[in-house]
């Protein structure tokens, strides 16, 4: 590129205007022209506004304001990606908490602290702290199709949250409605198996996010047999499982995902079984995330395979660790990172595989942040009370496997008897580990 070439571009960058910022929907409601990417005009996006107020109208029924809702359940279903933005954007700008009331209450509440009307004056600053949104969202739900639109808008609106602040707040709501509306005391637990609808188990096969199913074979297989599949319903979503697990009827726990995968592999006697193995468990629903009912789905499991199957004592995961690889990535010697990439041919004595062994344990045993285990998966399951209880080599041999952990997968192990005193002692920041682990701690 020549002197005069170069002169040219940087004056024309020059001379173009840098990017607007985003104006809030507050400015566009009162402007008259739309502006660079904005998708609805400002007399739309007024439009729309006046249809969301009309579903909280406090004149109108809960039946009425439901049916106002369906009108607007049913534009959205054919509005552009662009437009539904800005549905959100009026659903997190526009329907906050008075804040004038707001203060006042908490003025009158800080008066009232330590004298008896404390506690009514406590009420009122949570009335006054109740944003319109909550209504919003609860006069959405009471259409049929209402729970099932939140929630997918919910999914739809994640991958915006990081570049767009505005939205949080709508997000945050619905995640505590949906954690009310999703209570456990509210869910089903059903048993899934191959004589299931077929609708039903092609969404196993959709929804499996630990290890991928291949094929029919592969489904029947998981849920025949000396196999188990139970799921959490909501009777608002009936035929969308929100969770579910897998579960293998053995004799011993488990060192490697490939014998319960495998589909030519002989059944086990359920009559003589003695250990349940946890070896999936999958969300289902982007739109619930931060709903925990992972726990609640095992405790209720445990005693739904203890009633059924009495000789049922050990109760342990075979679970992957996803997190491994990329803190090794940042912690280790590069020597042994070069001698892991090939992991499947270590001897087993070998100073590297040793070495290896050593670094999960202690990413298991003692990584923690913000006083929680670093392993997201290792952090579900020490959280619902488990301890870890074994590392197991090459038991994942999958291409996924590899890349997650160099092939090493982890027992937790459910101790009814325990599972309180291990969940205090992660309160305390100490991870409960089996003396398998301790042995490879430094």
């Amino acid at each position: 590129m020549n002197t005069r070439e170069w002169l040219s571009e940087h004056v024309a960058r020059l001379r173009k205007p840098p990017p607007r910022a985003a104006r809030s929907t507050q400015d566009r409601l009162k402007a008259r022209l739309r502006q660079g990417e904005e998708a609805m005009s400002p007399r739309a996006l007024r439009h729309k506004l006046d249809e969301l107020k009309a579903i909280v109208d406090p004149l109108v029924s809960e039946v009425e304001g439901g049916r106002r809702a369906g009108a607007l359940i049913e534009w959205y279903t054919s509005a552009s990606a662009a437009h539904r933005r800005d549905l959100w954007l009026l659903m997190s700008e526009r329907f906050v908490a008075d804040p004038e009331q707001v203060k006042a209450a908490q003025v009158e509440y800080a008066a009232a602290v330590g004298t008896p009307d404390e506690a009514a004056a406590e009420v009122l600053y949570r009335r006054a702290t109740v944003s319109p949104r909550r209504r919003l969202l609860q006069r959405f739900s009471a259409h049929p199709d209402g729970i099932p639109f939140l929630v997918n808008l919910r999914a739809e609106m994640q991958p915006h949250l990081k570049a767009d602040k505005r939205l949080l707040a709508l997000d945050v709501e619905m995640e505590y409605m949906f954690s009310t509306w999703f209570d456990v005391g509210f869910l089903e637990l059903r048993r899934i198996s191959w004589d299931s609808p077929a609708s039903l188990v092609e969404k196993l096969i959709k929804y499996e996010a630990v290890h991928d199913i291949r094929s029919w074979d592969d489904v029947k297989n998981r849920l025949d047999s000396d196999r188990r599949c139970y799921g959490f319903f909501h009777p608002r979503l009936p035929g969308e499982p929100l969770i579910f697990v897998e579960v293998a009827l053995i004799n011993e726990i488990a060192a490697s995902i490939t014998p319960l995968l495998d589909e030519s592999a002989a059944p086990a006697d359920l009559g003589r079984a003695t250990t349940a193995i946890f070896y999936s468990i999958s969300n289902t629903q982007a739109g619930l995330r931060g709903v925990s009912f992972g726990d609640s789905l095992i405790k209720r499991v445990v005693e739904s395979l203890h009633e059924e199957f009495p000789r049922l004592k050990t109760f342990a995961t075979l679970s992957p660790i996803p997190g491994l690889r990329g803190w090794l990535a940042k912690n280790a010697p590069a020597e042994l990172l070069q001698a892991w990439e090939a992991a499947p041919e270590l001897a087993e004595k070998s100073a590297p595989r040793v070495a290896l062994k050593q670094w999960a344990a202690r990413y298991l045993a003692q990584e923690l942040k913000d006083g929680k285990p670093l392993d997201p998966v290792a952090r579900f399951h020490l959280g619902n009370g488990a301890r870890v209880e074994r590392l197991n080599w090459a038991a994942d041999p999958s291409v996924k496997g590899f890349k997650q952990s160099y092939g090493l997968m982890v027992n937790y192990l459910y101790d009814p008897k325990k599972l309180d005193k291990n969940r205090a002692a992660l309160a305390q920041s100490k991870i409960p580990v089996a003396p398998a682990i301790k042995e490879l701690l430094p």
